[in-house]
């Protein structure tokens, strides 16, 4: 375990993992200024209780203070083409990311969860699994609980889960998971890597220190990718697929199956699981898989299975209004998981499109066009927002008709004016929130609200919206 006690540490990055990185080397002995180059009254006041622990506040920089530092921490939220990020480079410093410190703080082994899509269920999955089996577990690494800030309490833990992103490996060098889950490789923030491929190697990065004896459960179509780039994975493999049927873990008509020696056989039914959808079948899977691998029976992980309910903003089935269904899928922030929620939805008699689809937002240098043939088969029309409305309009118009729109309230709106008995409507952006919101978060929240104050009803045509 490292020793910070009386070093200088330069932390680049004030967003929630940011301060609890110095917070936690603040607790460790270390000598801590923290830099933003940002400088807002919500800033200012999440960074006071840093101030009051002896934390050298500093907002509005664009350069390395001019100290002399032992080790530069750098937040995930903070890209590398940023001039503090390009500052800490140019002048030699030791980096290391908030997960490196946090994770070489903890206590106990730690399991990794990472890929494009599904790793925040899969690593509630895991967790519930293995508090059922009367083991001590704890999710950490995401923005709600940065690993920084349960580091010290992993003592009292006998697996710490941590969810992970790509951004968040960028800077990994130890990072060494006793088991490593890469759920899918799917293109993502191509805004930030110069390719699809970079983006893959980025995640790679979680299996590059694993011993012989370490476990690696992946995707088998995120393996294909690995293999074809010639990255190694040195841990026992495990593969999953919901499309794969050569895969360890695969699907047959709803049952998950194992081909594994000594876990042969049907191992879960899907569809008496509240999960729907081939891609929470593969976010079973994976979650099984790991289960196994660290000795939870299978009985044990069944009845939890069974039984799990997807947190809000997941394909969160909201409210249904004279016939209408409403689904808030706002953490859908990339096409992959977009193209998900389409298949999980049921068309309607016929096979006719039947939904109506919410997108837009802040785009991440993603292709659409993919998506095309797709939003023929399932969608009716699509009601577009935020800055990405006419690159949207661009790749999908000539699918389905697309209609930029003022406001995610006006797109509910409009979408709920014209949907009929049996249609659904789905806020599934594949963009991120942060042209109009807070985060994915706040925009689920006001496409929640605006559903549930929907009266008068599309019967009367003049559907009305009370708040926002």
């Amino acid at each position: 375990m490292a020793d910070f006690s009386n070093k200088k540490v330069l932390v680049v990055g004030l967003g929630g993992r940011g301060r609890a990185a110095c917070g936690l080397l603040r607790r460790c002995g270390a000598f801590v200024v923290g830099v933003d180059h940002a400088d807002s009254a919500a800033l200012q006041a999440n960074t006071a209780p840093l101030k009051a622990v002896g934390v050298d506040v500093r907002l509005a920089v664009a350069s390395v203070p001019p100290l002399s530092f032992d080790l530069a921490v750098i937040s995930p939220e903070v890209p590398p083409e940023s001039p503090l990020y390009r500052d800490v480079l140019a002048r030699g410093l030791p980096v290391m990311g908030e997960l490196e410190l946090g994770s070489e703080m903890a206590h106990c082994l730690s399991l990794v969860i990472t890929g494009t899509n599904g790793k925040g269920t899969v690593a509630e999955l895991v967790e519930r699994f293995l508090r059922a089996d009367g083991r001590r577990a704890l999710t950490a690494g995401h923005r709600a609980r940065p690993v920084c800030s349960i580091a010290e309490q992993t003592t009292e833990l006998d697996f710490l889960i941590l969810q992970v992103k790509a951004q968040q490996l960028e800077l990994s060098k130890s990072l060494r998971p006793s088991v490593a889950v890469l759920m899918n490789a799917s293109s993502d923030h191509l805004d930030r890597y110069a390719s699809a491929d970079d983006y893959v190697r980025t995640y790679a990065a979680v299996f590059r220190n694993q011993q012989p004896f370490d476990w690696a459960v992946i995707q088998s179509e995120a393996l294909e990718r690995l293999r074809a780039l010639n990255i190694p994975v040195p841990g026992k493999l495990v593969t999953f697929s919901a499309t794969d049927n050569t895969a360890d873990l695969y699907l047959d008509r709803g049952l998950i199956l194992s081909r594994l020696p000594n876990w042969e056989g049907p191992l879960l039914d899907t569809t008496q699981c509240e999960l729907r959808g081939p891609h929470n079948a593969e976010n079973l899977m994976a979650a099984l898989a790991v289960g196994h691998v660290l000795h939870v029976p299978l009985d044990a992980m069944v009845e939890s299975a069974r039984t799990y309910v997807a947190g809000a903003h997941r394909f969160e089935p909201v409210t249904t209004v004279n016939g209408v269904r409403y689904i808030n899928d706002s953490k859908a922030t990339n096409l992959d998981a977009l193209c998900q929620a389409l298949r999980t939805i049921q068309p309607a008699p016929g096979g006719r499109p039947n939904i109506w689809l919410i997108a837009g937002g802040r785009g991440k240098g993603l292709d659409y066009h993919g998506a095309g043939p797709l939003l023929t088969q399932r969608v009716k029309g699509i009601f577009l927002i935020g800055e990405e409305a006419e690159n949207l309009r661009a790749a999908w118009g000539l699918f389905t008709p697309c209609t930029p729109v003022g406001s995610l309230l006006e797109a509910v709106a409009e979408a709920a004016r014209h949907a009929s008995e049996g249609d659904v409507i789905l806020l599934s952006p594949a963009c991120s929130s942060f042209d109009q919101f807070r985060d994915y978060q706040h925009r689920g929240e006001v496409f929640c609200q605006a559903a549930k104050t929907i009266y008068g009803g599309v019967a009367s045509g003049n559907p009305k919206i009370h708040g926002g």
